[in-house]
């Protein structure tokens, strides 16, 4: 039996099948859906965001003419490759140098000091940037962002060895350059945005600062530097959490590696044609700041200069974490004050540490610490271990050193608290003071005369003081690798600005290779 079929007008079938509201109502008109099907996204490419072409200027046209930069830049060279040789003489770093396959020697590939390596400038910027950073003993600038700008080396020196050993006429002063520019580009950003707010790690400055003075080695136009500093900021970046309990863990070690290799890849690839993202910061709803800076843009404080490499922070007397290296320089003077007084850390009742903000949010730590990385970020250890030993080294974060019961038996007793003068003049760009105070109460009821340091060795206001240390500090690095003619032969060449800047990258880095 034939059924009979009614055909129904389109709006009337709805009609029947749909609420009657009055946003439906309008949603099915035809007008109101030529309304919202217009506006869809726009594909005019806009001109690169401001930030990008500051960076591209900077990197391409400013001199610099401070003879305090230069000079600057000279010992933080010194200072960042004795770092990166003191982190290869533990294994857990060395085990993560050489090529990704086994055996593989580049044709004028990077040379890898304190190894036998010579590998793609890719692999090579991981492996200079994380022997580098394994300690946490290189340069420091505190600010609204943490970080350590001489991280930035292991992409520079990467690339400028590699293209030495395929002919180009690349000196260490064009290393000292890159330095400065990377310093200044990291530290400038760093002044007033605070990627830790977000959860971000400092690395993403590491990664953008080496990505714009690497593309000016590998001699990349001004815009294709802004393509490949646009790049570093799409890039995936870096989570806190490895720093942070409870977390807290090796990553935190080759993480500069991981960026400086990420810069010179990207740079590469902007070299093989690939375009950059001009709006990558601005774009709405895609762009860096809607995504991962909770819709802000950046600020700046100041022009790009060499404002940074002249007051950056040196780590001197102690490889702690920079905002417990006045807690560790005045554990010292208790530690002597106990010992003139017949007392020894047993005999203390409490630790009070007066601090400042960042080291509250960053290195203030209770319970059980697991690994080295736990404990050089831990101002409690970083303090109670020179008051018992009157020593803190690299060796003091081990698992045996850490084994000895008093040191936790003595964190129990450490506290903190934050000073806002000391959280003040941190941010002050005249002082830039990273102040710790300690107060110690000993179990007879003596509370002993408390011990303020504001300006750790490695400040600019200590140079004078801090450079024979740093000297000092690098001899100690060195002695571990070579022989005492050839110390004496790095100590030469790198004694003298002039005659430093002069030298081939090649031959510089020779003189750090594995005999």
């Amino acid at each position: 039996m034939l059924r009979r079929i009614v055909a129904r007008p389109l709006a009337a079938s709805r009609s029947r099948l749909l609420p009657r509201t009055p946003a439906l109502a309008l949603a099915f008109r035809p007008h109101a859906r030529s309304m919202a099907s217009h506006a869809g996204e726009d594909t005019a490419r806009p001109a690169p965001d401001q930030v990008l072409k500051d960076i591209a200027a900077y990197v391409h046209h400013y001199q610099i003419t401070s003879d305090v930069a230069w000079e600057t830049a000279r010992l933080c060279l010194i200072d960042t490759m004795g770092c990166g040789l003191e982190g290869l003489r533990f294994k857990e770093c060395a085990r993560l140098m050489g090529p990704v396959v086994d055996g593989t020697i580049v044709p004028n590939g990077t040379k890898i000091p304190g190894t036998h390596y010579q590998v793609d400038p890719v692999r090579g910027a991981f492996n200079i940037g994380t022997q580098i950073r394994w300690l946490d003993y290189n340069d420091c600038f505190l600010a609204a962002e943490w970080g350590h700008p001489s991280d930035n080396l292991g992409a520079i020196l990467a690339v400028a060895d590699h293209l030495a050993r395929t002919g180009e006429p690349l000196t260490v002063k064009d290393v000292l350059e890159g330095m400065i520019k990377a310093h200044e580009i990291q530290g400038c950003i760093a002044l007033e945005n605070a990627f830790n707010r977000v959860g971000l790690d400092h690395v993403v400055l590491v990664k953008v600062a080496s990505a714009a003075v690497v593309s000016k080695l590998l001699g990349l136009t001004e815009e294709q530097t802004i393509d490949v500093v646009s790049q570093a900021f799409v890039d995936g970046q870096s989570l806190r959490t490895y720093r942070h309990a409870p977390n807290t863990g090796s990553r935190k070690s080759w993480a500069a590696g991981d960026a400086c290799s990420r810069a010179v890849n990207l740079a590469l690839l902007v070299q093989k044609g690939e375009i950059g993202l001009p709006s990558v910061l601005t774009a709405k709803t895609w762009g860096f700041y809607d995504v991962l800076f909770k819709g802000e843009p950046f600020k700046f404080q100041r022009t790009y200069g060499s404002y940074i490499m002249e007051n950056v922070l040196f780590k001197i007397s102690f490889p702690a974490e920079f905002h417990a290296q006045t807690a560790v320089e005045a554990a010292m003077t208790v530690h002597k004050m106990l010992g003139e007084m017949g007392k020894t850390a047993e005999d203390i009742k409490s630790v009070r540490i007066r601090t400042q903000e960042a080291a509250m949010r960053i290195i203030n730590k209770s319970g059980p610490l697991h690994n080295f990385a736990d404990r050089d970020h831990a101002i409690q250890y970083m303090t109670c271990f020179p008051l018992i030993y009157g020593r803190l080294t690299t060796e003091d974060y081990s698992d045996k050193a850490a084994s000895d019961p008093r040191i936790d038996a003595l964190r129990a007793k450490t506290y903190c608290v934050e000073d806002t003068r000391f959280s003040t003049d941190y941010h002050d760009p005249e002082k830039r003071s990273i102040g710790n105070a300690l107060l110690v109460e000993l179990n007879d009821g003596t509370v002993l005369p408390e011990v303020e340091v504001e300006y750790p060795v490695g400040h600019k206001r200590r140079r004078a003081e801090g450079t024979p240390l740093l000297m000092a500090k690098f001899k100690r690095h060195i002695a571990h690798w070579f022989e005492a003619d050839h110390q004496g032969d790095i100590l030469r060449a790198v004694e003298d600005l002039s005659a430093l800047e002069k030298m081939p990258v090649d031959r510089f880095t020779d003189l750090f290779v594995k005999q």
